[in-house]
């Protein structure tokens, strides 16, 4: 029969199951028997449960449980063997019987089971006679372990005044112990310390208020909560954890002021923004929550402000405007503080605010002279004669023994010049006459001094408006340029003018145009008032020659509306054109103008055309100057370019055809024959191959070379002409040699061109065409 044995040792007790569907069925029926019984199975294994206690402590091996075969016939001949974890060290059995025994301390907390394999053999012949089945052990716990708060010690925070039941925080401690079997690890919350104001939750551990509590009166509290396994029964292990509870501020406290009434002084002669006082309000709260805000009530002056210092909540009385201890020497004002921001769940206990009273005391001093007016403004008329009153400032002290005081006018001598003030009653004259077209108004600054302490001074602005006077007739406001062609018909308009006037007018400017009484008699133009402050010029006749008269003077009278009405007489210039009708205004100027020089327009074509001849006379002497100079140059370039020789060939390519003729250094141009300092008496002709034989030995060289030197060094003045060519050597190693012919001291008969056929095909073009001229020249 192949079945599967399984050994469970469940909590406190070692229980043996197998692993048969049958078996599983009928221990399953009689788990909550004392298993006591012996449970069999035909053919099959026989388990007999017993218990044993999780950390046996004896050094004895406990019992823990029978396996049995039913065919043991208890006759000796079976023998039974195990194998597994813990097999023969922790685990024996007894190979007659089956029993099991436990010989070492368990630990379920490290190993919670143990998986073993049971067989049963024959004694005599060493066969098994029922197969091998596997089992496990299961170690059942005890309580060995005590709870423990990871996580403490607590802190927690609640708002003050909470109502009772409010959760504040939750603690929770751990058990080792098996959480599936028994109470070892089913944990019990109590309080310990904190009461009556907190209460704990005994499954959860949650902790709540117990009842309101203020903070004002207490902002720490420290509970301690215990926590029990087992449920809280004897026997059982308990650990304890600290929760400090801070209750955190509300708005529950309305600010009050330390004082009922406050007396303050200040001075008359403070300045606005002065500090008068301080007021003091306080909260018992913290933070935002006694936040605060000062306001004044009751004053009906409205002379003193306050504002809050946010730092200190501190109210702070300033001078909103000055005092007069003379009009009033107290003030009584009310001090209101307002908590900034308000809980609406308190408000029902009342206003969050207090008030207090402020008694305010003005001190006497010595104050400057008053003006009776903070500032004044006059006039007078432009053109008044110097000496004319202007006005009069008045300044008092205010003072009760009224000191006298002084006038005097500041900021700018100008202005002094214009006008002085007696120091005495404060009457303002002019010092000389004004004008209005100059300055319209006048600004100045008059002090009033007390004559018995000078460092008490005030000042005050007189503004001075100078009224206009029509001293001021009307005219053109530009010159007008006006023209007339000698076609032109009558009635023709000629020009449009207007006028301009310096004074004022309330009414606004009006201005008449007629011809001035001088001019009535003058036919040749007439004047149209347009009635807009402007009229036309036109021609009264047809027809002008400007041969009998080139210009004419038209006085023209301007009349204003002012009081009294003042005329000007104008006169327009009117210039005869040679044109039809249409005025050519630049034509016209250019007539005029030769007309004023007296020429006419022959006698400037003339002038114009001796001009043009001399100027052509001019350049045509620059050109042929310049000429000379040009061909004086182009002679030194000739000498310059007589030594140059151009050699531009790198060295023998396809293409040499030639070879460097040194009879370019003997040329008639070179030798300069016609130069008076040249002395050089014979010429050196060479054709193309005899130039080759001609090197720095050869005599005619040297000749050559030293008459170069002695004509450069007779002549300082001239450029050098001497010609330095160098031709460098092509470098030790080179198969070639030398390219230069004037390095050469050989004749192509004397040289061997051999090598180059050893060149490549690169040179074979090269070396026929040497070998061959070798070849014609033998």
């Amino acid at each position: 029969m192949n079945c599967s044995a399984l050994l469970s040792l469940m909590l406190m007790l070692v229980q043996l199951w197998p692993c048969s569907p049958n078996m599983q069925n009928h221990s399953t029926q009689n788990t909550d028997q004392s298993f006591t019984a012996v449970h069999r199975v035909k053919r099959g294994w026989v388990w007999e449960p017993l218990f044993a206690t999780e950390e046996q402590t004896s050094m004895v091996p406990v019992y823990v449980g029978q396996l049995k075969s039913d065919l043991d016939k208890q006759d000796g001949n079976l023998k039974y063997l195990l194998t597994g974890e813990g097999a023969g060290n922790i685990f024996i059995i007894d190979e007659n019987n089956g029993k099991i025994y436990v010989k070492e301390k368990l630990d379920r907390e490290k190993k919670p089971f143990y998986i073993l394999r049971a067989q049963a053999i024959n004694k005599n012949t060493q066969l098994p006679v029922e197969p091998e089945s596997e089992f496990i052990i299961k170690v059942r716990d005890i309580n060995d372990h005590e709870p423990q708060f990871l996580d403490g010690p607590y802190m927690a925070t609640v708002p003050e005044m909470s109502p009772e039941g409010t959760s504040v925080t939750q603690v929770t401690a751990t058990d080792g112990d098996d959480p599936s079997y028994g109470n070892s690890a089913r944990l019990l919350y109590s309080l310990i310390q904190g009461q009556p104001y907190f209460s704990v939750e005994p499954k959860t551990g949650v902790i709540r208020m117990a009842s309101q509590m203020d903070r004002e009166t207490k902002d720490q509290y420290l509970v301690i909560i215990q926590a029990k396994d087992m449920v809280g029964q004897a026997g059982a292990f308990s650990a304890t954890a600290t929760v400090t509870i801070n209750l955190s501020d509300i708005n529950d406290n309305p600010p009050k002021f330390q004082q009922r009434l406050y007396y303050m002084n200040v001075s008359e002669e403070a300045p606005v923004g002065t500090t008068v006082g301080k007021v003091f309000a306080e909260d018992s709260d913290i933070g935002e929550n006694a936040a605060m805000n000062y306001f004044i009530e009751g004053d009906s002056s409205d002379a003193f402000d306050i504002i809050t210092n946010n730092e200190t909540q501190e109210g702070i009385i300033l001078l909103k405007k000055r005092v007069d201890y003379e009009s009033k020497r107290r003030y009584s004002i009310e001090a209101k503080v307002v908590n900034r921001y308000i809980d609406d769940r308190f408000l029902e206990e009342g206003p969050f605010e207090d008030k207090t009273i402020v008694k305010i005391n003005v001190e006497d001093a010595d104050e400057p002279p008053v003006f009776t007016l903070d500032n004044y403004v006059m006039e007078i008329a432009e053109g008044a004669m110097s000496g004319s009153l202007v006005g009069v400032v008045t300044a008092r002290d205010p003072d009760d023994d009224d000191c006298p005081v002084r006038y005097s006018i500041v900021h700018g001598m100008h202005l002094k010049r214009l006008f002085s003030i007696n120091e005495h009653n404060g009457t303002i004259i002019t010092t000389k006459p004004l004008d209005r077209e100059i300055a319209s108004w006048h600004n100045i600054t008059v002090t009033a001094t007390e004559t018995r302490n000078p460092e008490k001074i005030s000042e005050v602005n007189v503004y001075i408006q100078v009224l206009d006077v029509n001293d001021h007739a009307p005219e053109f406001p530009r010159y007008y340029e006006t023209f007339v062609c000698e076609n032109a018909v009558s009635g023709q308009l000629i020009q449009s003018i207007s006028a301009v006037d310096q004074d004022d007018s309330a009414e606004g400017h009006r201005f008449y145009f007629s011809l001035a009484q001088e001019g009535t008699n003058n036919s040749h133009f007439i004047v149209k008032d347009n009635k807009d402050n402007t009229a036309g010029i036109f021609t009264a006749k047809s027809g002008f020659r400007r041969q009998e008269q080139f210009s004419f003077y038209l006085p023209i009278l301007i009349l204003d509306n002012g009081i009294p009405p003042l005329t000007s007489t104008n006169t327009l210039t009117i210039t005869v054109c040679d044109c039809d009708t249409k005025v050519n205004t630049f034509y016209c100027r250019y007539g005029a103008f030769m007309y004023s020089m007296g020429l006419s327009t022959e006698a400037l074509v003339a002038i114009l055309a001796c001009i043009l001849i001399l100027l052509v006379f001019f350049l045509a002497i620059v050109a042929i100057r310049q000429q000379r100079k040009k061909s004086s140059f182009s002679d030194k370039m000739e000498e310059f370019r007589e030594n140059i020789v151009r050699y531009d060939d790198e060295g023998g390519g396809e293409e040499d055809t030639e070879a460097f003729d040194i009879s370019a250094l003997r040329t008639h141009t070179v030798m300069r024959t016609h130069k008076p300092r040249k002395k050089v008496t014979t010429e050196i002709h060479s054709l193309y191959r005899q130039s080759l034989q001609v090197g720095p030995d050869s005599a005619i060289f040297r000749q050559f070379i030293s008459e170069k030197l002695e004509e450069a060094n007779t002549d300082p003045s001239a450029p050098p002409y001497d010609s330095l060519q160098t031709y460098a050597f092509e470098g030790t190693g080179s198969l070639a040699g030398s390219l230069s012919s004037l390095g050469s001291n050989m004749s192509d008969a004397d040289q061997s061109y051999d090598y180059l056929t050893d060149w490549g095909p690169q040179f074979k073009q090269l070396a026929g065409m040497y070998t061959s001229h070798r070849s014609v020249g033998d």
